[in-house]
């Protein structure tokens, strides 16, 4: 379970961005990284019961680094104030969809699916949807994932995309540019009990069917 110290840690960098801060509170830091690295390391077990393809991940595989690309922003501060993993196979890197877990003081958030996919694994995924509709809407109606997540969400185009008709059944679908089933986890208590590994691994496991079809959708 992750701890009390380690969103205290993310709450005191963000009111002090800054190198000269984190550098005098490095021990927090390393200690509020390896906190998270073990919650990884644990749902990488959990869910690996449910979905082989990510056993065998190593936490720091999975985990983003802290350190903000500053290069074309305008906020210039240095730090993310969250840990954020991305569970795939191939880890952080990984194109493939996979489950992702998001951790900051009261913005805590669940994801899975596939964020932002390239045009041709969109249009790859598009097809897939359109030819296999029933199987695509039984999934996300099933109703242990419509309790935990609802609808999938993203980005989406305002009409048709081209070379698919306007009066398709999951036209809403076929208008989106990623493809995520994500919930909200706001509450700092829960985030840090000792239920909450074991929620996580349960509601990912709701998403494990959406996964496996854009995974199939993207490798066919």
């Amino acid at each position: 379970m992750l701890t009390k110290e380690t969103i205290t840690f993310l709450k005191r960098l963000d009111r002090n961005n800054n190198r000269e801060w984190l550098q005098a509170h490095k021990s927090d830091f390393e200690t509020a990284k390896e906190d998270f690295a073990k919650f990884v390391a644990d749902l990488i077990g959990r869910i690996s019961k449910f979905d082989p393809k990510v056993g065998g991940l190593l936490p720091e595989s999975c985990t983003f680094r802290i350190y903000r690309d500053i290069r074309f922003s305008k906020d210039k501060k240095p730090y993310k104030t969250n840990f954020g993993a991305y569970l795939s196979p191939g880890g952080r890197k990984s194109s493939a969809p996979g489950y992702y877990f998001h951790l900051q003081p009261g913005q805590s958030f669940l994801a899975a699916g596939k964020h932002n996919p390239e045009p041709g694994e969109l249009l790859q995924i598009r097809r897939t949807i359109a030819n296999h509709t029933d199987e695509f809407l039984k999934i996300l109606n099933a109703r242990k994932f419509q309790k935990c997540f609802g609808e999938i969400r993203g980005p989406k185009l305002k009409t048709a995309p081209k070379g698919f008709p306007k009066d398709h059944e999951a036209l809403e679908y076929l208008k989106l540019k990623s493809f995520i089933a994500y919930v909200e986890v706001p509450d700092d208590k829960f985030v840090i009990s000792k239920e909450f590994p074991t929620v996580v691994a349960s509601a990912f496991k709701e998403t494990k069917p959406l996964v496996d079809f854009l995974r199939k959708a993207l490798t066919t």
